[in-house]
């Protein structure tokens, strides 16, 4: 496979934001604030990758474990953004539950995601004790191990976590101000 360069953007390179399904979808993320890291899972591709660019049928993602491009179909992709964990009353998105494992590892690696089934369901509860047990499978808790160890080890989990947090601070600041 040839080997893509990275998207220009104002004359410098930047990585191009996550996706989610279908290439309108797409397309309106690209859009969004270019520095944005953007992270996403391709079925079928161990590890997670970061979104470069998109082509008429699908999408050019680096891994960001051995910085290997890829390229995919749009309907194998989901967005680490778009990820939610099913609790007892609610959903919790992805990047919270990356966070409370954070605190409890104090931003350490998590147990391994080859532990045996016990053992991962433990530390699960542990992190989340709200977790709804009928729609979290072991193999769910498993996934977001791996995926939170990936970015731990990557480097990648704090700048992640950061950006979260502050787009989740300014959407909460947008709604504030609509009702007052």
């Amino acid at each position: 496979m040839a080997s893509v360069p990275p998207t220009k953007v104002g004359g410098t390179e930047a990585p191009i934001p996550t996706i989610v399904g279908t290439g309108y979808q797409i397309t309106s993320i690209i859009k969004q604030d270019m520095k944005d890291l953007k992270l996403i899972s391709i079925s079928g591709k161990s590890g997670l990758f970061k979104l470069l660019t998109t082509t008429k049928s699908g999408i050019i993602a680096e891994s960001i474990i051995d910085h290997k491009r890829v390229m995919t179909s749009f309907t194998n992709v989901s967005a680490l953004d778009e990820i939610a964990v099913y609790a007892i009353d609610d959903e919790i998105p992805l990047w919270q539950v990356f966070k409370k494992i954070a605190k409890k590892e104090n931003n350490k690696p998590a147990i391994d995601h080859k532990s045996d089934k016990n053992a991962l369901i433990d530390f699960f509860k542990e992190v989340m004790p709200d977790y709804d047990e009928d729609r979290v499978y072991q193999s769910h808790i498993k996934k977001i191990v791996q995926w939170y160890n990936i970015l731990q080890n990557t480097g990648y989990l704090a700048d992640y976590l950061e950006q979260k947090e502050t787009e989740n601070n300014k959407t909460q600041n947008k709604k504030d101000k609509q009702t007052e």
